[in-house]
C-alpha cells in the first residue's frame, strides 16, 4: 500500500475501496462549492460512483498509467491530490487535485502537491511535471504559481464546463528547475 508522509499534517495514501465513503461523503459535503469547476460532480450521486472512480484509480495505478491519493489531514479525508496520468515514454506526470470546502485555507493542497512533484522527481525519475487548471479557477492555479511552476500557456476552450467552455491555463516544473530551486532553499 502507497502512503506518503508529507509533514505531522498530511499524508497521502494511495486510494482503496476502504476510503469510498469517507471520500463520497466529502464530496457529498462540498458538491455546491467543488461543482464550479468539477464536470464530475453532477455524475457522483451515490457511493457506487466512487467506488467506481476508486475501481479505475486502482486499474491506472495496476497499469502504472497514473496514481490517485487521499489526502488524509490529521487523519481525515480532505480531498484527492494524484497522477491523472504519468507520459513514461516522455516523463511527465499530470497533476490533479481536489480539496474539501472545510479543508481550504490551510496549505495542505501546496503541501500535497510538493510532495507529489518531490515524488515525481526524486522516486519516478520524471522530467516534468503538468499542472492543468482553468483560466478564472484563481484557487487552483495558485498551488502552482506557489510552488514556482512556469507558465506555459493557454489551451482556449480546454474543456466544457457545464454547458460553457473554458480556457485552461498550463503550468509546467523540470526537474532540473526543482532542484535548482530546493537547493537554495536548502
Amino acid at each position: 500500500m502507497f502512503t506518503y508522509e508529507v509533514d505531522e499534517e498530511i499524508s497521502l495514501k494511495l486510494i482503496d475501496e476502504g476510503d469510498a465513503e469517507a471520500v463520497f461523503s466529502l464530496t457529498d459535503q462540498s458538491r455546491d462549492y467543488l461543482r464550479e469547476w468539477l464536470p464530475w460532480i453532477d455524475l457522483t450521486t451515490e457511493i457506487g460512483d466512487t467506488r467506481n472512480f476508486i475501481k479505475g484509480s486502482k486499474k491506472m495505478y495496476a497499469e502504472s498509467k497514473g496514481l490517485n491519493t487521499v489526502i488524509l489531514y490529521n487523519g481525515e479525508a480532505a480531498g484527492i491530490v494524484g497522477y491523472n496520468e504519468v507520459d513514461w515514454q516522455n516523463k511527465i506526470a499530470y497533476i490533479g487535485y481536489w480539496l474539501g470546502e472545510g479543508f481550504q485555507g490551510k496549505g495542505i493542497m501546496t503541501r500535497a502537491t510538493k510532495a507529489l512533484v518531490d515524488y515525481a522527481f526524486e522516486q519516478l525519475n520524471l522530467n516534468k511535471v503538468d499542472i492543468r487548471a482553468a483560466e478564472r479557477n484563481k484557487k487552483s492555479r495558485s498551488i502552482p504559481e506557489r510552488l514556482g511552476f512556469q507558465q506555459e500557456g493557454k489551451i482556449r476552450a480546454g474543456e466544457l464546463l457545464y454547458g460553457k467552455y473554458v480556457d485552461h491555463v498550463i503550468y509546467g516544473m523540470l526537474k532540473n528547475e526543482w532542484e535548482k530551486m530546493n537547493a537554495t532553499e536548502a
